[in-house]
This record gives structure tokens, C-alpha cells and sequence, in this order.
């Protein structure tokens, strides 16, 4: 933390602009030295905090670029400390030559995310906070941003704090009516602490359930497409992408290796993965694509099940029906532009799980809308987005929020065992220091390294 740190904070490419960043104690001096006004003064000690000066970079006295220099005096800056930041021609050459200008004349490399780490350490930003600026940066849909920048902005630190200020208030008021029996009575507290317990619980829960929806808006739905061979998957995964990416014949078992795409539903983020018609095989090849298909089933958030309507069902869709039977599906009645042997009905007669069935033409593009909204259905309870959610979409934080909720119903078994309130203060403080961990006020340096040794570089 002593040390002053400097990175390339853009991508390095050849692009219209580069910035090098610095952040410590000796940031504003070390761009001083490098820096030149037009009239070739140094003026960056002098510098006002949050103003930004036109000159040239120089290596010695050889003229290297012209420059905008940007000067944010501690405690106003992002790392809280004194921070420049170099605006330089882009290039991966003249960026890695002021970048290395900048290192001879006092700074290190600053290590992956060690700009964020500061200003959490610094305290301006809590963990969370840190947390979703990366997932600000790494977002693949429109949700996950926003959701992200809402957590960026406090969303998920305001109701933990919350949460902790109201454990924290029975800690401690339970510890001082252990310690002071005298003056403070304890006698019915119980049935007020269990008030106040299905309160946190009711909270804590809602927080775990939106998890789930959390996980989708930031790693998008695995879709797997399913069927027989030949029963329009791959004409489906080019309809959904937008473009040719699967080979499509009337040729049985041309997919025998499993195609992956990113695609966006209604901003919804979908991995979807097209695989091999699975069927009984002796063709070596194709059973492993068959195995693959049947592995990818397993592990799919989503199944969208492909029936060719047009011929009759057969074992091959049995053995589906009975693989996908505990999954989130939807059945998909194709190739209606054909004459259909294959219905709504004989499905929910053939199968008697609960699940959607819609018509569709891959080759044509009908039903889509349907299912766009169907997927809709299914993640959101029929809504994408609510301003009013919290949505916990890190693993982390999901894993202390069980934690707390476990550790919460443990106080309430023992509220209702009339067990003694020195028991209850033992799993609130648990509750408390899980819930802690989420915005880095119970973490150990190991994990804070951990995480951060996750962002890009110059952030």
C-alpha cells in the first residue's frame, strides 16, 4: 500500500486512445518528471485536484507523445489516493513505452485489480461494491449490467448492512442483560427475539430465492437442444443465432458433435448447445456425439426438446421424455409446415410431466415469439427486470447468505426449545459474521487476494 502502482488501464490494441494509470504517494511527482507543458514546464505538482493538462510525454529529452494528463488528488480519486492517468495515441508499442517510462521513474506494475483493492482497503468501496465492478466490465446482457451497476451503487451493501445492524442490536442487548441482570430484564425476551427472527428469516430467504434468478442474469441460461436425429435442432439453433453456425441436410445424424452459442432472448442470456440426435447407434462416432448429448442434458438449466411432428413418436422420444423428466423443458411440436402426426395432445397423453408445448417451423421462424416468452415465463415468473429485486448474482455472496439463513434457524429452534439466551447470541454472532464476509468486513487477506487476483488488469 505504500508503494505507488501504475498499469495500462485500456486494452492493449491498436486503438484511437491508451490510458496509463497511477495511483500512490508519489503518482503526481512520478508524472511530473515525464510530462511537459507546451511551454516545456512541469506543472502537475502545482496542479489543481480534477484538472486535466495538454503537454507531451518525454523520455529524457527525446519528445515521445502529446498527451492530455489527468490529476486526482487523494481523498478524491477512485483509489482514494493521489491518481494520474496518462491519455496517450493508442498503440501497443507507444503505450508499453510510456507505461515503461513510467516504472523507471519510481512505480511497480500494479498486480490484476489492485487499483479496486485499494480503494476497498482505503474504504471506499465495500466488497460487494468491489465485486461488481468486475461484473460490470464481464456482463453479456443487458439485465446483468444493470444489475450489476445497481450493486455497484450500494444495492446488495444497504440491505446486508441492514440486515447486521438489526442482529447486532439482539447481540448485544442479550449480552447485556447477561452481564447486568440487575438493571436489564431478559424475562419474555424470547417471544420478542422470535419476532424479530421471522422478520430476518423472511428477508434472508428472499435474498437466497432471488439467487437463482441472480445466477441467469449473470451467467445466462444452459440451453441444450435435443431430438432425434433429423428432427430440426440444428435449423432451430441457426434460427435462434441469427445465422448459419449448424450444418443442415435431410441426411439423419449430421450434428454428431455438440455446437455452442451465446444468444440473447428478450435480454436474457442463453448458452445454448445444439447436440447429436440421440437414438440407438452402432456408428462409433455418432454414439459418442450421443453420449455428449445425453451428458449435457444432465447439467442443462433449460431443455428445449425438438419432435419432428411429422412422423410418430417412437422409443427414442420415450427415452427422452423419461431423461428430461425432471429438468425445465420445453417440448417443441416442429416442422408444421408438414402434415402433423404428432400433437399437443398425444404428448400430455405420452408424457405425464408438467411442461409447455408450442408449435413451431425452424425453417421458417414460426412459434419463436412464443418461446421467447415462454423462456421468459419459466426464469422470471413473466417479468425480466424489477427495479424493486436484489438480486444476489455471486456465488460468494450466495453461499454466506445460506450460511446466515441456516445459522438463523438454528436461533429460532432454540428460542422454541426455551433453551438459554447465551445459546441465541452464539448463532446471531455466526449469522452476523457470515453476512459480514459479503461486504468485506469479516475476510481474511487470503480471500481478498483471491478475489481480487480475479480482475483485469488496471482496473
Amino acid at each position: 500500500m505504500s508503494e505507488t502502482i501504475a498499469a495500462i488501464a485500456t486494452g492493449l490494441s491498436q486503438s484511437g486512445i491508451s490510458i496509463i494509470r497511477i495511483s500512490g504517494s508519489e503518482a503526481i511527482s512520478i508524472g511530473d518528471k515525464i510530462f511537459r507543458t507546451k511551454m516545456k514546464d512541469h506543472i502537475l505538482l502545482d496542479a489543481e485536484s480534477h484538472t486535466i493538462h495538454y503537454g507531451f510525454i518525454y523520455d529524457g529529452k527525446e519528445l515521445i507523445d502529446e498527451v492530455m494528463v489527468s490529476v486526482m488528488k487523494s481523498p478524491r480519486s477512485y483509489t482514494m489516493e493521489d491518481v494520474v492517468e496518462i491519455n496517450c495515441h493508442g498503440g501497443i508499442l507507444l503505450t508499453n513505452h510510456i507505461l515503461e517510462l513510467v516504472l523507471k521513474n519510481g512505480a511497480r506494475l500494479a498486480d490484476p485489480g489492485e487499483f479496486t483493492k485499494r480503494a476497498f482497503l482505503n474504504g471506499r468501496i465495500d466488497l460487494s461494491k468491489a465485486e461488481a465492478v468486475m461484473d460490470v466490465i464481464t456482463s453479456e446482457n443487458e439485465i446483468a449490467l444493470k444489475t450489476s451497476v445497481r450493486q455497484l451503487r450500494g444495492s446488495v451493501f444497504h440491505i446486508i448492512k441492514n440486515l447486521r445492524e438489526k442482529i447486532i442490536y439482539e447481540i448485544a442487548y442479550i449480552e447485556s442483560a447477561l452481564d447486568d441482570p440487575e438493571h436489564i430484564n431478559i424475562e419474555g425476551y424470547g417471544k420478542k427475539l422470535l419476532s424479530v427472527l421471522e422478520e430476518l428469516v423472511f428477508d434472508i430467504k428472499k435474498l437466497l430465492d432471488n439467487a437463482d434468478d441472480g445466477k441467469v442474469i449473470k451467467e445466462g441460461i444452459k440451453t441444450v437442444i435435443v431430438g432425434k436425429p433429423n428432427a430440426g435442432k440444428s435449423s432451430l439453433l441457426n434460427l435462434l443465432v441469427g445465422e448459419e453456425k449448424a450444418i443442415v441436410t435431410d441426411v439423419a445424424g449430421t450434428t454428431r458433435d455438440a455446437l455452442e452459442q451465446f444468444i440473447k432472448i428478450k435480454g436474457i442470456g442463453l448458452h445454448v448447445i445444439d447436440t447429436a440426435g440421440i437414438r440407438k447407434t452402432e456408428d462409433i462416432v455418432e454414439k459418442i456425439g450421443v453420449e455428449k448429448a445425453l451428458q449435457f442434458t444432465e447439467e442443462a438449466d433449460l431443455i428445449l426438446y425438438v419432435v419432428d411432428a411429422s412422423v410418430p413418436l417412437d422409443e427414442n422420444d420415450f427415452e427422452i421424455f423419461s431423461l428430461i423428466e425432471q429438468k425445465n423443458k420445453i417440448i417443441l411440436l416442429n416442422k408444421t409446415d408438414l402434415v402433423s402426426v404428432v400433437t399437443e395432445e398425444i404428448i400430455k397423453e405420452k408424457y405425464s410431466g408438467n411442461c409447455s408445448v408450442i408449435k413451431v417451423c425452424a425453417t421458417e421462424g414460426e412459434g419463436i415469439e412464443e418461446l421467447q416468452n415462454e423462456v421468459q415465463k419459466m426464469f422470471f415468473g413473466g417479468k425480466i427486470y424489477s427495479d424493486n429485486e436484489i438480486y444476489i448474482t455471486n456465488v460468494r455472496h450466495k453461499e454466506a447468505i445460506r450460511k446466515t439463513y441456516e445459522s438463523l434457524l438454528l436461533v429460532k429452534d432454540s428460542v422454541s426449545l426455551g433453551m438459554s439466551e447465551d445459546f441465541y447470541s452464539i448463532d446471531l454472532m455466526d449469522a452476523y459474521t457470515a453476512l459480514g464476509t459479503v461486504i468485506g468486513e469479516e475476510v481474511g487477506e487470503d480471500l481478498v487476494d483471491e478475489i481480487f487476483s480475479k480482475f483485469c488488469m488496471g482496473k
